[in-house]
């Protein structure tokens, strides 16, 4: 079998276009979904719901963090896909002492775009995945973003209170929108404490559908801790999807970004 490396700088043994593809990360499902890999596609998480139709009829392997290993061996893969960030590592090693596991690592719009093209590679559908690679560009390239640029707390976690933080793909495409983090926001995915929330003095707040489901209802829980700032649900899979889900992302963040100047 050939040897490509990963996003993580792992050397991988993938065969010549895989027929048993697993898919750990929900956004990569949807990717391979785009490339119309079909039913070369066997086994999927429990969190992969686009398509709604492989949601429905795919043999699962469990959640993101907590992969069921009797089920993979069960549908015998030739190649499985995860994520550094969303699969938790001792499955990995598990896995790849087993089969072979191409791991992405996406912080950016940039990373994103070279995972597509990477998993196209992998996969033999390279030109379809230059298709999906070129379609993003073009809807990121169309984006005209805020002017003057507007702070904003991306909540993604309540109890503890959680939010997206410097060199997250989530702040990439914040800040490709015209958002900047608050100055008081370090680290990744940092914890913050009612008292430290009321420091940051952010222009407006935006509470995230995932991975907690923030709805109409925490609204004004947030509005304690941020009086007289605009408080806005938002598409968590729009900021945090890095697949093809990415070619859906313009119309939105158009729209979002009226509402924030309306």
């Amino acid at each position: 079998m050939p040897t490509c490396t990963d996003q993580m700088g792992r050397a991988v043994k993938v065969p010549d276009h895989p027929q048993r593809i697993i898919s750990l990360v929900p956004s990569q499902t949807e990717l391979l979904f785009d490339l119309g890999l079909g039913d070369r596609v066997v086994g999927i998480t429990k969190f992969c719901i686009h398509p709604e139709h492989w949601f429905r009829t795919k043999p699962r392997v469990g959640g993101t963090k907590n992969v069921d290993l009797a089920n993979v061996r069960a549908l015998r893969p030739d190649l499985i896909i995860g994520n550094k960030e969303e699969n938790a590592r001792g499955d990995i090693q598990a896995l790849e002492h087993e089969f072979p596991v191409w791991m992405s690592d996406v912080e950016d719009l940039d990373g994103a775009l070279e995972m597509i093209g990477r998993i196209g590679q992998i996969t033999g559908t390279a030109a379809r995945a230059e298709e999906i690679k070129a379609g993003i560009r073009s809807a990121f390239a169309g984006l005209e973003p805020l002017s003057p640029p507007l702070s904003a707390a991306y909540f993604i976690w309540k109890d503890p209170w959680m939010v997206a933080g410097k060199g997250t793909f989530i702040a990439d495409l914040l800040q490709r929108c015209g958002f900047t983090l608050p100055a008081g926001i370090g680290g990744r995915y940092p914890e913050l404490s009612p008292e430290a929330l009321q420091t940051l003095g952010p222009d407006v707040v935006l509470l995230s559908s995932e991975p907690y489901p923030f709805s109409e209802k925490h609204i004004g829980e947030a509005a304690e801790l941020f009086p007289g700032i605009p408080i806005l649900l938002v598409d968590g899979e729009m900021f945090s999807w890095y697949g093809s889900r990415l070619l859906r992302c313009n119309g939105y963040f158009r729209e979002l970004m009226a509402r924030v100047r309306g």
